[in-house]
């Protein structure tokens, strides 16, 4: 089969050479982009139209959308679902896949069942502990970790079989990326992780939230001391802070989150709090696209999904690129539903 020029059944356009899929948003890494990309929170409901609603916010401002697979422990719309809504429309989703929840054998199935239905992008993640979310007496899983969930992913892609060595009849093209926090404890591990991800598998990184940026440079000082600087494409992870109340309570009960004192002193004696937490996100980008081997942001807008599109016009980031979005060339919604391949393509 030819990927190189052929679309084939569920992937709307060829994989170029060199590439693992054939999505929009590898294609924009791998040609140099600065890439932005954000999450979007499923909806407590099992109406599509809430995710279609909640995405629109975002077209023409990100190259790829995360949906989040039970972020911090408490139960929404599955990744899975929300990724087979968004890609039946052409947009390019990344589907978390958290170890929390699902043992090897229902991973390895979301894999390919994602994958059947477009999914190009897809995020491995160990996952936050079920004490942490609104279901606190469930049954923790952590079949696997976010290294062993990686390599197990990369080897269906690579070498067409399941962890079990039973043959793959066709193998998923994913892009596959994991989470890094340069912001975490000890430090000088952190690079180190970063390692371990690359080796196993992951091809991008998305950060937690960065609010220091000389901790930011110490970080990437030391993944390219360890030879990772073009190995790997990382995404820093920004967002604006509503209130010096809300900075105070993510640097108390997000593990490993840091917000410098200075920033919440700035929040504090603004009029208007939640735009300047608005500036200084946007300023945080400017000063992250000039750090060398950086390769985008990831914009994370928990109940601010509105303010993206603000945020990455004021900074400049796309410098007049415009990522593409199912509407972009003028179709009407209806007609992208009735015919996602022709739009997409």
């Amino acid at each position: 089969m030819k990927f190189e020029d052929e679309p084939v059944p569920g992937y709307p356009l060829p994989i170029l050479p060199g590439h693992t899929s054939p999505g929009r948003f590898e294609r924009v890494l791998r040609a140099g982009g600065f890439a932005v990309t954000t999450e979007l929170a499923p909806p407590d409901s099992a109406d599509p139209e809430e995710v279609y609603k909640r995405v629109r916010v975002f077209d023409g401002y990100v190259d790829a959308i995360n949906a989040t697979d039970g972020s911090g422990a408490n139960c929404h719309m599955s990744s899975l679902a929300v990724c087979a809504l968004l890609t039946r429309i052409g947009y390019a989703p990344i589907m978390q896949i958290s170890c929390r929840d699902k043992n090897r054998i229902a991973i390895q199935g979301d894999i390919l069942g994602g994958a059947a239905m477009g999914v190009c992008n897809m995020l491995c993640l160990t996952g936050d502990g079920v004490q942490a979310g609104d279901h606190p007496q469930a049954k923790a899983v952590f079949d696997l970790d976010c290294v062993s969930l990686l390599d197990m992913a990369r080897t269906m892609r690579d070498e067409s079989h399941f962890q079990s060595g039973r043959k793959i009849s066709y193998a998923p093209r994913v892009f596959f990326g994991a989470a890094e926090n340069p912001s975490g404890l000890p430090h000088e591990w952190r690079a180190q992780r970063l390692a371990k991800k690359i080796v196993a598998g992951a091809q991008f990184i998305q950060t937690q939230y960065v609010y220091d940026l000389p901790l930011l440079v110490e970080f990437m000082d030391q993944v390219e001391a360890l030879g990772l600087l073009g190995k790997i494409y990382l995404l820093i992870g920004v967002g604006p802070l509503r209130s010096a109340k809300t900075a105070e309570w993510m640097r108390k009960n997000v593990p490993g989150m840091h917000v410098p004192d200075a920033i919440i002193a700035r929040l504090s004696g603004a009029k208007d709090q939640a735009l300047e937490g608005r500036k200084i996100c946007i300023e945080l980008i400017q000063a992250i696209r000039e750090i060398r081997g950086i390769s985008g942001v990831h914009i994370m807008a928990y109940r601010q999904e509105e303010s993206v599109a603000d945020i990455v016009d004021r900074s400049g980031v796309l410098q007049g690129r415009a990522p593409w979005y199912p509407t972009r060339d003028g179709a009407a919604l209806r007609d992208v539903i009735a015919s996602p391949n022709r739009i997409a393509s």
